[in-house]
């Protein structure tokens, strides 16, 4: 547990706020002087690789090791065979102009898609630091005229000089950026052993154009150069805070909030936070530190959630000590176990998106980055939300805040390692769900609010309180977590026209026609209904999820709804 100091910020209608909240000028450095330092730098690095250039072409071209390049290219056409030059010509694709372009593209829009960050930056950092590489090798080939080995060359040469590689500037600037990125991200082992893969990669592409007889040695060191020094330069530029200028002090953030307190304007409730320290760094936590020290949250408290209790206790030791604000930090299981506690006591909840899935976050507007939801949620009003309650055998009654189910839906989340999340993020998911598509069909018997039971079969069935997912797909069109109603959605496509058939549901965004009604026909590949109370009975037992975390399998699910139960600060103009 941490506790800061009580923390005053301006009021809306008085002192003006900070131009942006939860960033400080002791943290942060504006675009346009970082544009102007990748530019600045760049001239340097263009300078300093073509004067290598042009001292390799010139005075030192007869200096070792240089005197020695011609020996080495004439060594690997001496020792080529077609099983080396069939690899050559696969490591040397992977630099190939085409093949970077079409990867950094595809890695940039996933990383703008997969949570859990903003990863604008990751992606404007490799995108930044290809493009880069490429200018200063067009650059330095204008400027320095070398002719390719004296070799039988197995591609064609490209008009461009052989100073230097463009293939190893090119893999180094997209595989080695993609290294730093995994490196810093992903924790464990895997990430370890990706990271050096990727590494390896500039290197292989590297010997690959020796081997074809595209380049010299110091044609493809330069190479290496103009990629490393293209991610360096970029990198410090976009990934790291003012990185340019001295080392923000160590204190950085106690220096912001404390700058915050000394801000005329009322202090506020007390406020809890509670983090789930799996998925929330230091510097998260940091940065919601100083978005609440400038909104004048006093006596603010970090809890972290543990392995046997994940949040529920944390919130109800919340309530009964007075704290007027609860912000549950994590992902969707976080946030349940803390709406669970919140359930009914009137006490206000805001939501920061830490997790793989954060549905609830992006179905009330809420920004993925954690600072900005945070920032967007107090700068909002406090709304009253919809909770489901589910019970049944081996469930004990709790509260859901977005969905529940069993089937397939159920069975993924079960088969998902926690490790395939960190690394890629919701997209696991969907690796998992194909290996579960065969998965048997369920028999099941449906009563909605006492009615008459309904008999189906199906693959899936989600039980929701809001209704988008990932990627914006409403997978339950039209639930809303304000309505005063849940609404349950039966999956059943049959082969792969029914599987079409459910897509065009989904991508539609709205219901068929007639759905939501006893009378619809369970040949449909998806059904819709609403209720306030729902008693589902399969014939043989089922997995089952609450929020996206598996529980006992079984055959009996009861759901409920509980009108408004969570008061949640939304921001302006969200429902």
């Amino acid at each position: 547990m941490e506790t800061t100091t009580p923390a005053r910020a301006t009021d809306p209608h008085g002192t003006p706020a900070p131009p942006r909240l939860g960033h400080s000028p002791a943290l942060t450095s504006g675009a346009g002087r970082a544009a102007a330092r990748i530019a600045a730098f760049a001239i340097c690095q263009a300078a300093m690789i073509a004067g290598l250039g042009l001292l390799i072409t010139g005075p030192a071209r007869n200096l070792w090791p240089l005197s020695a390049e011609d020996a080495l290219n004439d060594a690997f056409e001496r020792v080529r065979n077609d099983a080396l030059t069939t690899a050559s010509a696969i490591a040397s694709g992977a630099g190939d102009t085409a093949t970077v372009v079409g990867l950094t593209v595809l890695c940039c829009l996933v990383l703008l898609v997969v949570p859990p960050l903003p990863r604008w930056r990751a992606a404007l950092f490799l995108a930044l630091a290809v493009w880069l590489q490429s200018l200063v090798f067009l650059l330095i080939t204008e400027a320095v005229d070398r002719t390719r080995p004296d070799v039988e060359r197995l591609d064609a040469s490209p008009p461009t000089s052989s100073y230097t590689s463009g293939h190893t500037g090119a893999a180094t600037a997209l595989y080695a950026g993609l290294a730093v990125l995994v490196l810093s991200r992903v924790r464990g082992r895997w990430g370890r052993v990706v990271g050096v893969l990727l590494l390896l990669i500039p290197l292989l592409v590297g010997l690959a154009r020796l081997y074809r007889g595209m380049h010299h040695p110091s044609d493809v060191v330069a190479g290496l150069l103009n990629g490393a020094l293209s991610l360096f330069v970029v990198g410090r530029a976009v990934l790291a805070d003012d990185a340019w200028a001295a080392r923000p002090p160590a204190d950085a953030v106690d220096i912001a909030v404390a700058a915050a307190e000394r801000r005329p304007g009322p202090s506020r409730e007390p406020a809890v936070v509670i983090v789930n320290p799996t998925v929330t760094d230091t510097a998260t936590r940091d940065r919601l530190r100083l978005v609440l020290a400038q909104r004048g949250h006093a006596g603010v408290t970090f809890v972290e959630t543990t392995e046997r209790d994940t949040g529920g206790g944390q919130a109800a030791d919340a309530v009964r000590d007075g704290a007027g604000l609860v912000v549950a930090c994590g992902g969707d299981g976080t946030i349940r176990a803390v709406a669970d506690a919140l359930a009914g006591t009137g006490v206000t909840l805001a939501v920061v998106p830490c997790g793989t899935g954060n549905l609830l976050a992006r179905n009330l507007g809420l920004p993925l980055d954690p600072a900005d939801a945070l920032a967007a949620a107090l700068t909002g009003e406090p709304r009253a939300l919809d909770l489901g309650t589910i019970s049944g055998d081996g469930i004990a009654s709790t509260h859901f805040t977005a969905m529940s189910g069993a089937g397939l839906d159920a069975a993924v989340m079960g088969s998902t390692s926690d490790r395939a999340k960190s690394a890629l993020g919701w997209p696991a998911y969907v690796l998992s769900g194909l290996g579960e598509l065969r998965g048997p069909r369920m028999r099941l018997a449906v009563t909605l609010d006492g009615g008459p039971a309904l008999h189906r079969t199906a693959r899936m069935v989600l039980i929701a309180n809001i209704g988008t997912v990932q990627g914006g797909t409403a997978l339950v069109p039209g639930a809303r977590p304000d309505d005063g109603l849940l609404d349950l959605a039966l999956f059943d496509p049959r082969g792969v026209g029914g599987w079409l058939r459910a897509a065009g549901v989904l991508l539609r965004g709205s219901r068929p026609t007639g759905a939501g009604t006893a009378t619809g026909t369970h040949r449909a590949p998806v059904e819709f209904f609403t209720f306030r109370r729902a008693d589902l009975t399969f014939t043989r037992p089922q997995p089952r999820e609450v929020d996206g975390d598996p529980v006992a399998p079984g055959r009996r699910i009861t759901a409920q709804v509980r009108p408004g139960a969570l008061t949640v600060l939304l921001p302006a103009g969200e429902k």
